[in-house]
């Protein structure tokens, strides 16, 4: 049976190949996540069922109801799905630029190097009562400054006359280490001075989410993620490897500097909000790729949905499991991702 379906315009100009395996994998998990969002939306102190969630939704609810889901639970629950859509897409991207599948943006340092940057422009811009004298629209640019600057110079650290992958993750991976520790110093030296939050702001946590947040990451993040929609055939062409790449007229310096500059753009949308929430691109990656194979066309709309559901998982098993406490996201996806970032470097320990 063919597993691709063709659809053209009248005129014959405009086709492309639609993946039915991967269609109807979107599907379902569209279907998961719109369940998770409606009870993780009615689950917390107030409970709320989901119909009475949906019709909330729709402008038939309560305005006690309309209350706790508009104002405090809406927007946590939109910035956990776009964090994790972005970061699961950046790390896709990463794996196919350095050709590893260990490479994540927490992994080798990107993460890190946003959530210095954003706690640098907290510390820089709050004044005595911790209230920013600047927008917040400015922090984004702060995490993208720092997720540039750390991410190349991973990538020319680890650069003799080719890019070593497994260089590459052991050199991120310090660079990483020592960012954790920057990013605790300032926190501790700032107008952020509790220790907790400190933690909780390392870790990852959607906790403090809010509607100007989300006016900012919204498009951001909708932005990018198109913009990486459109370049999909371009890493299928790098991945084919240099010599083909080249020779089919690909240029290949220019497209792993653009397609590295949207990974780390990808990262510091999601680390500017959320912190340094990890493993989420390593492990949604992989996962797409045993659902739906290694086409990126496919591959990054089904590591997408994944990032974002396994972020609104951790953040409903955050704000559930312990009450009355809270656990950051960034635990709940640390306790699954490290043991499985430890099974692939054992698995590819001979490569």
């Amino acid at each position: 049976m063919n597993r691709y379906k063709t659809i053209r315009s009248k005129n014959g100009r405009i086709s492309f190949l639609i993946d039915k395996k991967a269609l109807r994998i979107s599907l379902i998990l569209l279907l998961t996540a719109a369940i998770v969002f409606l009870i993780s939306t009615g689950v917390g102190e107030t409970m709320i069922n989901p119909i009475d969630v949906f019709q909330t939704l729709i402008g038939n609810g309560t305005a006690y109801h309309e209350l706790i889901i508009q104002s405090f639970r809406l927007p946590r629950i939109i910035v956990s799905f776009l964090v994790g859509a972005c970061l699961a897409v950046a790390g896709g991207i990463l794996q196919s630029l350095v050709r590893n599948p260990l490479a994540s943006p927490d992994i080798i340092g990107i993460t890190g190097g946003a959530s210095v940057a954003v706690v640098v422009f907290l510390m820089l811009f709050s004044d005595q009562n911790n209230s920013l004298m600047v927008s917040i629209h400015w922090m984004p640019l702060a995490a993208f400054i720092g997720a540039v600057i750390t991410g190349f110079s991973v990538y020319f650290l680890a650069r003799k006359k080719t890019t070593s992958a497994l260089r590459l993750v052991l050199i991120g991976i310090g660079v990483s280490m020592f960012m954790k520790s920057l990013t605790t110093l300032f926190m501790i030296k700032g107008p952020i001075y509790q220790a907790t939050q400190a933690n909780v702001w390392i870790t990852g946590s959607v906790s403090a989410a809010n509607w100007d947040q989300v006016t900012i990451l919204l498009p951001a993040a909708v932005v990018l993620l198109l913009v990486t929609g459109m370049v999909t055939k371009q890493l299928d062409i790098l991945d084919l490897g240099d010599g083909i790449a080249t020779g089919v007229g690909s240029n290949v310096k220019l497209s792993r500097l653009l397609l590295l500059l949207l990974s780390i753009g990808l990262t510091a949308v999601g680390v500017a909000f959320a912190g340094g929430i990890g493993f989420v691109g390593l492990m949604a990656p992989h996962m797409a790729r045993r659902l739906v194979g290694t086409g990126f066309a496919p591959l990054l709309p089904v590591a997408a949905l994944l990032g974002g559901i396994l972020v609104m998982l951790a953040d409903f098993a955050g704000k559930t499991l312990f009450l009355p406490l809270e656990v950051p996201a960034g635990v709940f996806t640390a306790a699954i991702g490290a043991p499985y970032f430890i099974f692939l470097l054992y698995k590819s320990r001979n490569a």
